[in-house]
């Protein structure tokens, strides 16, 4: 049996974000984008969304932890970053599902 080759619709142009939401909501991409041809990609220099906070930490704790860092060559803050991230994958490993698998 031969399969017939789908026809890809052209994708209109879009006057605002908004105007694109809305077809986007309404239309299977399938019909404007031929998946089997998608290829992955890695958006090297795409950082996640970050947040500011206020925390509150003993002088001593933060003293120790510039001196880490300065060790390290690295901003405070980004090794703060990276302790809480790893901490935070062993509470994950140690029993409780991640949340990205819905916990």
């Amino acid at each position: 049996m031969k399969r017939r080759k789908k026809r890809i619709k052209k994708v209109p142009r879009f006057s605002s974000e908004d105007e694109e939401r809305d077809f986007w909501a309404k239309h299977d991409s399938t019909e404007f984008v031929d998946w089997s041809k998608a290829e992955n990609v890695k958006l090297t220099y795409l950082r996640p969304s970050t947040k500011t906070i206020s925390i509150r930490l003993p002088e001593a704790l933060l003293r120790d932890l510039k001196i880490l860092a300065n060790k390290r060559d690295v901003p405070y803050q980004s090794l703060l970053k990276i302790f809480l991230a790893e901490r935070i994958e062993q509470e994950w490993r140690s029993g409780l599902q991640s949340p990205k698998s819905g916990r």
